[in-house]
């Protein structure tokens, strides 16, 4: 049985058996507090994950906490709550928390979206943001941090400098945002928000501890706001489909990331569309050509 590894007082860290090209080395499932212990994200639907985390618990399982509803994060969470009788706690399902403009485009159809959605995942109870959840020895704000998924949450440890982050804050890579399900002005609220609670350390979904969370939060950011500029610049040369933006921006890219890349650039355009500074296309937003007004 696999070792959690310590990560502060309180917390342990198990990752997942996962690891791709989405999900780094793995889903990275955390456990806080002894005498009742919390559970964020219980991981992908493996049932030695399920074993090695009951294993991990320094006591009973009293709270399974949810960031956001991707198979990868909310697989195992039947498992450990049918075995814990513990409640799942979340900002709702998946599509919580959605936007007008998001649920717009939806309805209109042509935007697939929907990578690894767990379509069917239910909390038992419904956190709001700023909603607080404690154990005798620990307790977590919870933060809703739409961006990546419209229902994402973030989990402050109170009383220390760490946040879990889910996948809004990443070391290793910044996140996917692929509309209808994300939104590039909601992830730069979040990321935002996350940096001026001036908490340190970020324990994010995948990858390692963020040490200087703030600082990479704000670097996120910019970084998004750099890849605005690339999509209008090519924007610049003529009307195009999010695959020819994406060819030209993503050039130095390996060709099976190109996809994901390609979500990402389709969420800038709809996020400039609502800007006013893009027109959208008449047909399907995937295949149909965006210009610059």
């Amino acid at each position: 049985m696999r070792a959690p590894d310590p990560i502060a007082k309180n917390v342990w860290r198990l990752t997942a058996p996962n690891p791709g090209p989405m999900t780094h080395t793995g889903t990275q499932t955390y456990l806080i507090g002894h005498e009742a212990v919390a559970v964020i994200d219980p991981g992908p639907d493996d049932p030695g994950h399920v074993a090695a985390v009951l294993d991990a618990a320094q006591g009973p399982i009293s709270h399974i906490l949810v960031t956001h509803a991707h198979v990868d994060h909310t697989g195992a969470v039947p498992a450990l709550a049918k075995a814990t009788g513990a409640p799942v706690l979340a900002f709702g399902p998946a599509t919580a928390g959605r936007s007008e403009g998001m649920a717009r485009l939806a309805a209109r159809g042509g935007v697939t979206g929907g990578e690894g959605v767990d379509a069917g995942f239910a909390p038992d109870q419904i956190l709001a943001d700023g909603a607080r959840v404690a154990g005798p020895d620990w307790q977590v704000t919870a933060l809703h941090t739409p961006g990546h998924l419209s229902s994402h949450m973030s989990f402050v440890l109170d009383d220390t400098d760490i946040v879990f982050t889910g996948d809004t804050v990443m070391g290793w890579s910044t996140t996917l945002i692929s509309p209808p399900d994300g939104s590039v002005g909601d992830f730069m609220a979040s990321v935002e928000r996350l940096a001026a609670l001036g908490r340190a350390r970020y324990l994010p979904g995948h990858g390692d501890i963020v040490p200087d969370g703030p600082t990479e939060a704000l670097r996120q950011a910019a970084h998004r706001r750099a890849r605005e500029a690339q999509v209008v610049q090519a924007l610049e040369h003529g009307p195009g489909t999010p695959g020819d933006l994406t060819t030209q921006i993503y050039h130095d890219v390996p060709q099976h990331l190109h996809p994901a890349a390609q979500r990402n650039v389709l969420a800038h355009l709809i996020d400039l569309a609502e800007q006013g500074r893009v027109a959208m296309p008449d047909g399907t937003l995937e295949q149909g050509r965006f210009r610059l007004l």
